[in-house]
C-alpha cells in the first residue's frame, strides 16, 4: 500500500502488537483529523471568515496534539517501561528522544 511518503522505521519493519490493539482508536482519531482538515479546505474554498478558519485550525492542532500524546504515551509504556531488558529500554528511549527532537524542530 502506498501511503504517499516513506515513514522512518525506528524499530525495524516489525509490526508492534500494541499498535494493532490500539489501531481502531488511532484510526478514529486520524479520521477525525482528516474531517477537520477537509473542513478547513471547504472553508477556504467558500471564503469563510478568518476567525472561523482560525477556529478550525485550532481544533486540528488540538486533535493532532491529542494523537501525538497518545502515541508518545503508548511508546513510553510499551518500549521503555515494559521493555524486556535494559537494551530494549535504552533503544525505546533513544527512539523517543529522536522523535521528540524532530517534532520540536
Amino acid at each position: 500500500m502506498d501511503i504517499g511518503y516513506r515513514p522512518i522505521l525506528l524499530s525495524g519493519d516489525a509490526v508492534m502488537a500494541h499498535m494493532i490493539k490500539e489501531k481502531s482508536r488511532l484510526m478514529a482519531r486520524v479520521r477525525r483529523l482528516k474531517g477537520q482538515i477537509e473542513a478547513i479546505e471547504r472553508g477556504l474554498e467558500a471564503e469563510v471568515g478568518c476567525a472561523d478558519i482560525l477556529q478550525l485550525v485550532a481544533s486540528v492542532r488540538g486533535a493532532f496534539n491529542g494523537l501525538t500524546v497518545e502515541l508518545i504515551e503508548d511508546h513510553i509504556r510499551n518500549h521503555v517501561v515494559a521493555a524486556k531488558n535494559n537494551e530494549e529500554r535504552s533503544a525505546g528511549a533513544d527512539e523517543l528522544i529522536d522523535v521528540v527532537r524532530s517534532y520540536l524542530k
